[in-house]
């Protein structure tokens, strides 16, 4: 029971509202209307009308009943969010130490989703009923209807092949009338029996341990297999399981260019497709995906890391598939990890997790090596070809010439394939032409004037573009501090740069660029991805996305222009990120046929983390990069948390993150490193400085760093303070 107000007649309730606020509100309900915690409503907050969702606890009894606003709204039509769904939203909060009205806007993405869509307005023949003329066009859309079936107006058109103006003119003759249409379903329901795959003897052992977890509840397994091993194949079995004993099941995708291939294998299997969730999808279809998820319609959705907080009716499995992909933090608003959130929804709920990677996180193999998680090896792909044979090729013997980018010794296996038939692959993970542009008679190089970054040239749009903020420039033709003419030099590779060497190097080839940032966005992204799958490009040169979980048959030469390229930075995970992306990137070869060929560009081919991909040992990969966690103190075995301040220019930032770190509460189980200047000191026109914090692993980092920023300074005057629990990027 909530608390009444001094007249009775009107109740006092909790309202989280989605908006940086650390607390609950206290808010009257109407005489009349009845709430209940989860329900979501409209209140008042200041001049503005806001979502929000009445919350669990006593509201503040003790404030005068005539100061307090009304709830404005109540969305009845929507389903109350349940309270699992509230105690991770308090749980997301507390872990990222966030306010929760800011994880609450994470479940409450509009307005939209919580009005009932409107019924489409149809059309269907009125039995009985001729035009008073018959043309072509009115015989075609009169076959089609004489059945009694009902029409949506544009989509009758079409199929007739006629303009929308001939069904207007059979309705103003009252041939056709009109008739009110259901919604349309975001998603058909998934049939878990429509089309069982035969798995292998090792998935089959994988397949029973994952629908076994079912009975256990709470439980978190890891598939460990080498790329094309079958994976998806294996956990699709449990989303069958999910689905027989009535339950939802969420996958996690980190990048929107491997849904294509990925929804193809899902209807394959399931007989229809998932819904998705994704920034791609328009307003009104996440709209319908919100409500259908809630309502419980939509059994399956496949999503990007913001799926995590659907309102599901009852979600009884969540997938994390490339477990270990950095796409899965956010670093901005609420920083937080869906992977590790999403074992938080599954333990909070009682439902498994599945996480699956080719080259798994170092924290989930520990977690598996200590028994907090069940680990599942699939050692073989799926199609009995071997594991691609990976060189290296060390650029200060058998580099290019100058001027070029690709060794003789990969541009005559890239030929080589081409006669066979065969598909290569270049990667580089550089966006755009080239990296910097510099003027070769005054030296003036073109910086973003709102980042601390060199501008990025993208030939193919003329522009100059940072990667950061967004900032573009038309590229120049004169040099703007010297005025010199054809002086401007691109120094260094981007894949534009790449592409161009290939096509003059070997015209005969269909080459394609794979790049996030081309125009078309995602649909042209799914487009030539399945270009590439159909075999319809011979050489394609691209960035990270490529090495994310996409099957292309006839891939059988990927080479790494820059080997050494993630190596260079002060990041304490560079050693696993890159070893995650050249094992993915190269695993894209010879899949299907066997024969496969990786080839690493280095200067240092030494390195330990070349030597154990030629070597294809992971494990050693492993067990090193473990043992030398372990001995720093470093996650997981030690906990880490990054404070990020900005500020409008650099003093006020810089002044304030010394203060702040000089009264950081003393406390030998803590080291505090910085400030230092980030290592992109400025960023949309903010100065940046880091404080580093790394504790033991069982230490309450939530609660020193609370005390911390209770008994610090104020930021004031346009500063702001960033918390990042867990921080995987360094910059």
């Amino acid at each position: 029971m909530f608390p009444t107000s001094e007249n009775q007649r009107e109740t006092i309730v909790s309202v989280l509202v989605p908006v940086a606020v650390p607390m609950a509100y206290t808010y009257k309900v109407p005489a009349g209307l009845h709430v209940e915690p989860g329900t979501i409503v409209q209140v008042p907050l200041g001049p503005r009308q806001v979502l929000g969702a009445v919350w669990d606890g006593e509201p503040d009894a003790a404030i005068n009943p005539k100061k307090l606003k009304t709830i404005t709204r109540v969305f009845e039509q929507a389903r109350p969010l349940q309270p699992d769904l509230r105690r991770f939203v308090e749980w997301v909060a507390n872990w990222t130490l966030a306010p929760p009205g800011m994880v609450l806007r994470m479940v409450l993405r509009s307005e939209e989703a919580l009005e009932d869509e409107p019924p489409i307005t149809g059309v269907r023949w009125a039995e009985g009923r001729q035009p008073d003329r018959q043309t072509p066009a009115r015989k075609k859309v009169l076959a089609l209807v004489e059945d009694g079936m009902a029409w949506p107006k544009s989509g009758l058109a079409q199929a007739a092949g006629v303009s929308v103006s001939v069904i207007d003119g059979l309705l103003q003759q009252d041939v056709l009338q009109q008739v009110q249409l259901p919604a349309v379903p975001p998603a058909a329901k998934p049939d878990p029996n429509f089309a069982k795959v035969q798995l292998t003897l090792t998935q089959k052992e994988v397949s029973d341990g994952l629908r076994a977890a079912f009975d256990k509840g709470t439980s978190v397994s890891l598939i460990d297999g080498v790329t094309g091993s079958g994976k998806t194949e294996v956990y699709f079995e449990a989303i069958a399981e999910a689905l027989e004993r009535g339950k939802q099941a969420l996958i996690l995708l980190p990048e929107i260019a491997l849904t294509a291939q990925f929804l193809r294998r899902f209807e394959q299997r399931f007989g229809t497709l998932p819904a998705e969730w994704h920034s791609e999808i328009t307003p009104k279809k996440r709209g319908r995906v919100w409500r259908g998820v809630a309502s419980g319609d939509v059994r399956v959705v496949i999503g990007a890391r913001s799926a995590l907080f659907l309102p599901f009716d009852d979600l009884g499995l969540i997938i994390v598939d490339e477990e270990h992909d950095a796409a899965f933090k956010q670093d901005d608003r609420v920083p937080y990890s869906a992977r590790d959130m999403a074992v938080v929804r599954g333990h909070i709920s009682r439902f498994p997790v599945i996480l699956a990677s080719a080259t798994p996180s170092v924290e989930s193999r520990v977690n598996a090596e200590y028994g907090r998680y069940a680990r599942y090896l699939l050692p073989e792909r799926a199609s009995g070809a071997e594991m691609p044979q990976i060189r290296a090729i060390d650029m200060r013997r058998e580099g290019p010439e100058r001027g070029r980018w690709l060794a003789p010794g990969l541009l005559e296996a890239m030929k080589t394939a081409l006669a066979d038939g065969a598909q290569s692959l270049l990667f580089l993970n550089r966006r755009g032409y080239a990296p910097l542009t510099l003027c070769r008679t005054c030296g003036h190089r073109f910086q973003c004037r709102h980042c601390s970054a060199w501008l990025v040239e993208h030939r193919f749009q003329g522009r100059l573009v940072c990667h950061h903020c967004g900032h573009f420039e038309k590229m120049p033709e004169t040099c703007p501090t010297c005025s010199s003419t054809q002086s401007l030099v691109a120094c260094g590779p981007g894949v534009e740069r790449i592409a161009e060497e290939v096509q003059s190097l070997i015209p005969e080839a269909r080459t394609l660029i794979l790049s996030s940032d081309l125009p078309g966005g995602a649909e042209r992204m799914k487009r030539e991805m399945k270009l590439v799958e159909e075999g319809e490009a011979d050489i394609v040169i691209g960035t990270q996305l490529v090495a994310k979980g996409h099957n292309f048959p006839k891939m059988r030469l990927v080479g790494v222009v820059d080997a050494d390229l993630g190596l260079a930075h002060g990041d304490p995970r560079a050693s696993e990120k890159t070893f995650q992306l050249l094992a993915q990137v190269t695993g894209r070869a010879g899949r299907v046929t066997g024969g496969g060929l990786g080839f690493l560009q280095t200067y240092a081919p030494e390195h330990p983390v070349l030597k154990a991909l030629m070597d294809q040992d992971q494990d050693a990969f492993y067990k090193a990069e473990i043992e030398a966690r372990q001995v720093a103190g470093l996650p997981p075995f030690g906990r880490m948390a990054a404070l990020i301040i900005s500020g409008p220019d650099k003093p006020s930032a810089e002044g304030f993150a010394r203060a702040l770190a000089r009264v950081a509460p003393p406390d030998r189980a803590v080291t505090v490193l910085g400030p230092a200047e980030a290592a992109l000191a400025m960023v949309r026109g903010r100065h940046r400085y880091r404080l580093l914090l790394i504790a033991p692993r069982q230490f309450d980092l939530q609660a020193y760093l609370r005390h911390w920023l209770d008994v610090g300074p104020k930021p004031n005057r346009g500063l702001r303070v960033q918390l990042d629990i867990d921080p995987q990027h360094f910059l």
